[in-house]
């Protein structure tokens, strides 16, 4: 695979025991020095004005502020430096240029993939919070849109993506879905949040329950995420790739494993294939160094031609009739 990554994004320095730090990417980049066909890209840095796309001017004149003043807490999970300023716009700049490499025809084993921090996905048009100052993935989004009619966002991070959710809430031009666990921060993301106005429709949420793990993400994948995304044929699709849905991540009680991270992949690289549009990964979540960079390797090794194993077939338990639920309400109305 194609790697964006840029040394800015280490610089963003959260503190030692914060468990959104530059030893995230560090891990991933050991890992990937085992990887056969690794492809490092220093793509461009984004500019400030890009990020008004989604979010409030006048937010992003406070963190420009913030940064500049010395940073601090801006809650109680997200923290700034003066170097975060950068960082941001770095992270922000290695989404663009993952979905703009997509775009150009990139596949294969040329897929881009973004190793950007701080991550995005909770961020608000007005708000950092959960480790996030500005939606990397929602921006890239809004640029692709100067060149596609359609995009879809598969997020399946551990948490909800409500600042994603949020952007694209009333558009009919982007489809998004979260897989997430229930009841975990921020809180948001239920089964009946389904868009409003023309972007009715084109929101899925899949709340799954706590320790659910390989069959029940494929099976809410299988029966709700492809037949919503080939109804609505997009001409890009964008993964918010976070990996803190791992058994062995420390903040989530999810039970995927690196091996069911693969067999996602595969799920989600076949159905680009099938509705014939290119696929791109931005970097979320994932606060187990080492479960991490081997989920990060377990992507490369696919698109370098390994075929991951499926889980065992096993009776699944009553609490997946939210993924009914949501065929109902989605891929079904």
């Amino acid at each position: 695979m194609k790697f964006g990554y840029r040394e800015e994004c280490l610089a963003h320095d959260t503190g030692r025991r914060h468990p959104e730090s530059p030893d995230r990417l560090r891990a991933i980049r050991r890992r990937l020095s085992k990887a056969h066909g690794v492809e490092y890209v220093a793509a461009s840095t984004a500019p400030r004005e890009h990020c008004e796309l989604v979010h409030d001017p006048a937010y992003v004149d406070a963190v420009a502020e913030f940064c500049a003043d010395g940073g601090g807490q801006w809650d109680a999970d997200t923290i700034a430096v003066p170097a975060t300023w950068e960082a941001t716009l770095a992270s922000v700049g290695l989404a663009e240029w993952a979905i703009e490499t997509a775009l150009a025809g990139a596949s294969g084993r040329n897929t881009p993939f973004s190793l950007g921090r701080p991550p995005g996905h909770h961020a608000e048009p007005d708000e950092a919070m959960g480790f996030c100052f500005f939606n990397n993935a929602a921006i890239a989004t809004e640029i692709a849109l100067e060149h596609v009619d359609r995009v879809a966002i598969v997020d399946w991070d551990v948490h909800h993506g409500n600042g994603t959710n949020d952007a694209f809430y009333d558009r009919e031009n982007v489809f998004y879905t979260s897989i997430h666990e229930d009841g975990l921060f921020p809180g948001t993301g239920a089964v009946d949040a389904i868009g409003t106005g023309a972007g009715t429709g084109t929101t899925l949420n899949l709340p799954l329950a706590p320790g659910s793990g390989d069959p029940e993400y494929l099976v809410a994948f299988d029966r709700a995420i492809r037949p919503a995304i080939e109804r609505f044929d997009p001409e890009l699709i964008v993964v918010s790739a976070g990996f803190d849905a791992h058994e062995r991540d420390p903040i989530s009680r999810m039970r995927v494993t690196t091996e069911g991270f693969g067999v996602l992949t595969d799920r989600v690289r076949s159905l680009a294939s099938d509705v014939g549009c290119p696929l791109s990964f931005v970097l979320e979540g994932g606060y187990g160094l080492e479960s991490l960079a081997d989920s990060v390797y377990m992507i490369h090794d696919v698109f370098d031609g390994r075929q991951p194993l499926e889980p065992a077939a096993e009776e699944l338990p009553g609490e997946l009739s939210v993924v009914e639920t949501a065929r109902e309400l989605v891929v079904e109305r």
